[in-house]
């Protein structure tokens, strides 16, 4: 399908690795010109070249997305470079384990400050040219905020945010025509995922055990299946569509897994 997102400026951050760098792939693919941003600029940089050679057009960003000051700079870079943002993926952002017996109020705070103030803001500085291109916004989130997890009060809080923001800017943003949904991912194997399986005792049996959770199929999400969903929405093929909260996830987060058979 031709989203007809030729020409167009998004920013994805945390666009080189894992989900992002799908999100970023399949952007390039339709022929949008992908705006990168993240702290690790050789990741960043990695992840432009793997786009150029697939005959794609991204350009990198370093920005430390904590710092509110970074995040204001990125934004000015990437309209001194491109001259417009016709979309903003929220993406950046890690499940921390910072829990409510193992953590503190720093810690907390700290991970509020990774994985969800700098979803404001991004979209508060992209703001002024999502008005003028009529742009949208995807916020991408977990399965947390709705399934908590254990130990990750942070993530989770986190998360449960970027759903409220996302209803909260589809309303506030209604009167400029600006879209904003979200996408949650339950379990997406990402190098990320990768490494986390590979502390446990049997990685492998416990793969499948996680798989064989997920009704359809018995598989995980793929990072390509997310990216899909979020050049769709970005698309005008998505023109009706604001203040949704779309699961990619195999029926993972909201069917009965018991009356799946898979418990």
């Amino acid at each position: 399908m031709d989203l007809k997102l030729a020409g167009k400026i998004f920013v994805v951050t945390g666009g080189a690795k894992g989900i992002g760098e799908a999100i970023s792939m399949v952007l390039a693919e339709e022929g949008a010109h992908v705006a990168i941003v993240g702290r690790n600029m050789a990741d960043n940089l990695a992840a432009v070249e793997k786009i150029a050679a697939a005959g794609g057009q991204a350009h990198a960003f370093q920005a430390e997305l904590s710092n509110p000051d970074e995040c204001k700079r990125a934004v000015d870079q990437i309209v001194a470079h491109y001259g417009q943002i016709d979309g903003l993926v929220n993406n950046a952002g890690a499940n921390d384990g910072v829990g409510l017996e193992t953590g503190s109020a720093e810690a907390f705070v700290e991970s509020l400050n990774r994985n969800l103030v700098h979803y404001y803001l991004m979209a508060h500085y992209a703001l002024p040219c999502l008005k003028e291109s009529c742009g949208s916004i995807v916020n991408i989130s977990s399965k947390t905020a709705d399934t908590g997890q254990g130990g990750t009060s942070g993530y989770a809080a986190a998360n449960g945010g970027r759903n409220a923001l996302t209803r909260e800017w589809a309303v506030e943003l209604l009167p400029f025509g600006i879209r904003v949904n979200a996408v949650v991912v339950a379990e997406c194997y990402t190098p990320l995922y990768e490494r986390w399986i590979k502390t446990l005792p049997d990685p492998e049996k416990a793969l499948q055990r996680i798989s064989n959770l997920i009704p359809l199929g018995r598989r995980m999400t793929t990072a390509q299946e997310i990216a899909s969903m979020v050049a769709f929405l970005l698309s005008d093929k998505s023109s009706h569509t604001t203040g949704q909260i779309i699961y990619v996830d195999g029926g993972y987060t909201h069917l009965d897994r018991a009356l799946q058979g898979t418990t």
